[in-house]
């Protein structure tokens, strides 16, 4: 204790510190963002408390004295110290969350929810990583998932927060030149545009729904919906809509639903997936998503 009593003024120890790493007073008044005068105040405040020099100044350049390159090691690795613990403290009050999405759901639902949860939980960080393979807890550095479908996420607690309806959709542009079919079967003639999944359904279950028989129509297999999405936009071809992704292309009549009164929901949805015991974070997570779903229903 009785030595700490005797220790220079901690911003003098820094400037020595800097000067010394830097072998330039200059260059650690940038750093430690004082003026190159107010390091050499420092610097002969802490040689006059030691009672030693630690610089040879020369007439552009300075040096290291025996003193200087003895106590340099240990001010580099007790700030090194310091700045390790303050960042320990500073961190120990926030928690990371790691959520595997789809890409699509991502960009054209969350992202614009986003900020609510931030708001309500500011200790909680957010790292998203898109994909839509089947998640394995046991070896992924991962805390929740949000997948696309009918469920069947074995080993995990799953549940359904949000139903999709879908339905056949295009752009205008597309639609004018024999303007828009009103029977289903009419979409044999037309691309098709396709997400690649492992186990697609959408077409399947859209068409069993409506009767029809679609193994003719010609397709465009995309490798992300937000593709598929862009395409149709475009003019490409003939999308399965997903309502709760497209509900803005909609509204503005960038997309027009194909087919009338061709909407089918049912099983088909977004799941929240956690594995066995998921972490404090993941289930306040889960729960928002949840409340953020039923206020989608009204708007």
């Amino acid at each position: 204790m009785s030595t700490r009593r005797h220790l220079p003024v901690l911003s003098s120890l820094r400037a020595v510190e800097a000067a010394g790493r830097h072998l330039s007073f200059s260059r650690a008044a940038q750093e430690l963002l004082i003026t190159q005068s107010a390091v050499s105040h420092h610097v002969r405040k802490v040689e006059e408390d030691l009672g030693v020099s630690l610089f040879v100044r020369q007439a552009r350049s300075i040096t290291l004295t025996p003193y200087g390159a003895k106590l340099l090691p240990y001010l580099s690795q007790a700030l090194d110290l310091m700045a390790k613990g303050a960042e320990e403290i500073r961190r120990s009050g926030r928690r990371t969350l790691r959520v595997s999405l789809l890409a699509s759901f991502a960009t054209h639902w969350l992202i614009p929810r986003l900020a609510r949860f931030t708001e309500l939980h500011p200790d909680i960080d957010l790292i998203l990583e898109p994909s839509t393979r089947t998640v394995d807890f046991g070896s992924e550095q991962i805390d929740l998932a949000i997948r696309y479908g009918r469920g069947g996420w074995g080993g995990t607690q799953a549940r359904k927060f949000l139903t999709e309806s879908i339905s056949p959709v295009c752009s205008p542009s597309f639609a004018k030149p024999g303007g828009i079919p009103v029977e289903p079967k009419d979409l044999s003639k037309y691309p098709l545009l396709l997400s690649f999944s492992n186990a697609p359904f959408e077409w399947q279950i859209w068409s069993e729904r409506a009767g029809v028989d679609l193994n003719a129509a010609r397709s465009l297999m995309l490798h992300d919906y937000n593709i598929v999405i862009q395409a149709a936009l475009d003019g490409q071809g003939i999308a399965m809509g997903r309502h709760n992704l497209i509900a803005d292309h909609l509204r503005r009549g960038a997309l027009v639903e194909f087919c009338n009164d061709s909407r089918v929901s049912e099983e088909i949805g977004y799941w929240i997936v956690l594995p066995e015991h998921p972490k404090h974070q993941a289930k306040v997570f889960a729960h928002w998503l949840t409340t953020e779903a039923i206020a989608s229903m009204h708007e």
